[in-house]
């Protein structure tokens, strides 16, 4: 099977959708299929990532709100594209104008939606829940549901990461949504990483004991990740409990996250951490991880801590959320700054009391491919079968 996935979001400074494509170029080709990511790019060119696997780039204009990335401008260039590929099945990867533009393209390939952001809750719903209740919210945006339910028309599967998501997506009324959940890097992330000296070395860093507790926060430097509110909680916690935060990442809000840090010296921001390998030894030598956002579709970087050992401090709603229940973490009242807090010092208590804590007896974790094996497997039975029935 040729796969052609059109993929807005990706970009070389991107986060988790980055990671995800990356994979899922190897896995594809391990598999046997062939894999073709069209992605916006500072010029048209070809990027070969070994035997069926490329990235072809198109030319296009930066994105005004993040110029880390662009958004596909030339959409005659970008039909051209599929028409030379020839692909048996296309992918959308993101629910915004890419979308609307790959369900209008002649080609007779199905295609798929995989909801890799969930707009309505990283803008809508965190800028209007103080002031108001979900369905005046939701009425609000009907025309971003119409929307949706328009490409639910158009696509032959809308593929969603996690239960929430799709029980969201479907009351919403959309009929051909199916929850594949994505998985970590195989052979990356291992509680067995654990480095008590790396871990010394970080709680040194925020001016703390080895006895303290240390905290880790994973992700792009962006609003609807609530990094600002995180520091808070941290700092609320410190007053009771020793613990010390070290974030990682990037992105354009790290000048507002440090202006929140202030002075606290008990929290701090590593330099970017672009080696995986890295960034595993990291996330098992902490303690926790704690999470801010409550729009995760999955919530990658919750998972690669979970493969890792660690425990979850999450928010109530989101990916992140769904993994936390499964895994024992702890729940806090999302966007609340005492709530998480107070998730906080019971995490600490815990730790104290030895009934909670990394942990180096986990069982196997779900991987990108377990994944990837699924979907492909589904793109092949709509290609020999034809489109996916309605929802009952």
């Amino acid at each position: 099977m040729k796969l052609v996935d059109v993929c807005a979001f990706y970009a070389p400074k991107g986060g988790g959708v980055r990671t995800y494509i990356d994979r899922k170029l190897k896995a594809g080709a391990a598999m046997g299929h062939e894999v073709v990511v069209i992605a916006p790019g500072e010029r048209t060119r070809v990027e070969e990532r070994g035997p069926n696997a490329r990235i072809v780039w198109l030319k296009s204009t930066l994105f005004p709100l993040d110029f880390n990335y662009r958004y596909f401008s030339d959409v005659d260039a970008l039909y051209a594209t599929l028409d030379i590929e020839k692909p048996d099945f296309v992918e959308a990867s993101s629910p915004w104008r890419s979308a609307s533009i790959i369900a209008d393209w002649p080609g007779k390939a199905p295609r798929a939606l995989i909801m890799h952001a969930d707009p309505l809750s990283a803008y809508a719903y965190r800028w209007l829940d103080p002031v108001a209740k979900r369905d005046t919210i939701d009425g609000l945006f009907d025309r971003y549901w119409r929307h949706l339910r328009a490409l639910d028309e158009s696509y032959d599967m809308i593929v969603s990461a996690s239960a929430g998501l799709t029980a969201r997506l479907t009351a919403g009324g959309l009929t051909r949504v199916v929850t594949n959940p994505m998985g970590v890097d195989p052979g990356v992330f291992s509680p067995a990483l654990r480095d008590a000296r790396l871990r010394k070395g970080l709680l040194e860093m925020c001016e703390l004991p080895e006895e303290a507790t240390l905290l880790l926060g994973v992700g792009r430097f962006a609003p609807e990740k609530r990094w600002p509110m995180l520091v808070d909680a941290v700092t609320a916690a410190g007053h009771r409990k020793p613990v010390g935060l070290v974030l990682a990442g990037q992105g354009r809000d790290r000048k507002s996250i440090e202006r929140r840090i202030g002075g606290n010296p008990h929290v701090r921001i590593l330099a970017p951490i672009t080696d995986r390998g890295e960034l595993a030894r990291v996330m098992a030598s902490a303690d926790a991880l704690i999470h801010g956002c409550e729009a995760e579709t999955f919530c990658m970087v919750a998972a690669e801590a979970t493969a890792s050992g660690l425990p979850l401090i999450a928010p109530d709603e989101g990916g992140a959320a769904d993994q936390a229940r499964a895994n024992d973490g702890i729940i806090y009242e999302s966007a609340n700054p005492a709530a998480c807090a107070e998730a906080v010092v019971e995490y600490c208590f815990g730790r104290e009391a030895g009934t909670i804590g990394p942990r180096a007896d986990i069982p196997a974790p779900r991987t990108m491919d377990d994944h990837f094996r699924e979907l492909f497997a589904s793109y092949e039975r709509i290609v020999t079968e034809g489109r996916r029935p309605l929802a009952a």
